[in-house]
């Protein structure tokens, strides 16, 4: 198998773009600039929780959790219109088909959001983040520290959702180890000096 390679790449300007299909030895993450609010309808971070669409606390898992009142949530999905279900009206809300378990040629997509981050004295929001994907045998093709994951003000209201600059882009094709996989992002809100430590895998078959 070839040697994980990674690459980082920042958009000029605020258009959002999928990058372009890699198979895990070209395993990619993108920084996308262009961050759009959701609707409290959807999910919301409230007093230190995570709210459902009807307003009731949502325990912590590996994947979604809070600490304090800012939340994260990683969720793998195997839409490749994730994009334009992202990019709707703020009263509508996206439903993304979750990926648990990945056959070769399938393409998954790991997006990470955020809730409820501190903002300093300028109104800005500055939250970094560090990113690891592992191989089903330990090794890391992934591992990369302190990336920029929103810095600036935010469109709305802090406690909307809103969706991270990096996405990782995932195709299997012959040769990737199958087994399990596992993504760890770990959110940090430099304002508020919260670390917020997230997990989730799939399966390659």
């Amino acid at each position: 198998m070839n040697m994980a390679r990674y690459q980082i790449q920042i958009a000029q300007n605020m258009t959002p773009f999928i990058a372009p299909t890699y198979s895990e030895s070209l395993m990619n993450f993108r920084l996308l600039t262009a961050l759009i609010a959701m609707s409290f309808s959807w999910s919301s971070v409230y007093a230190g929780y995570w709210m459902d669409s009807n307003g009731n606390p949502s325990p912590d898992t590996a994947s979604r959790r809070s600490i304090g009142e800012f939340g994260g949530w990683l969720l793998t999905t195997s839409d490749p219109d994730w994009e334009k279900k992202w990019n709707t009206p703020p009263e509508t809300a996206p439903v993304f088909n979750e990926a648990r378990m990945v056959t070769l040629g399938e393409r998954i997509f790991t997006l990470t959001f955020f809730a409820n981050p501190e903002l300093d004295a300028n109104h800005e929001a500055n939250i970094t983040c560090d990113l690891k994907v592992i191989r089903p045998d330990g090794t890391e093709s992934i591992n990369q520290r302190d990336v920029v994951c929103f810095q600036g003000r935010l469109k709305e209201e802090p406690s909307n959702i809103y969706l991270a600059a990096p996405v990782i882009d995932f195709l299997a094709e012959p040769g990737d180890p199958v087994g399990i996989w596992t993504i760890e992002i770990t959110l940090k809100d430099n304002v508020r000096k919260v670390v917020i430590p997230l997990k989730t895998a799939f399966t390659l078959k």
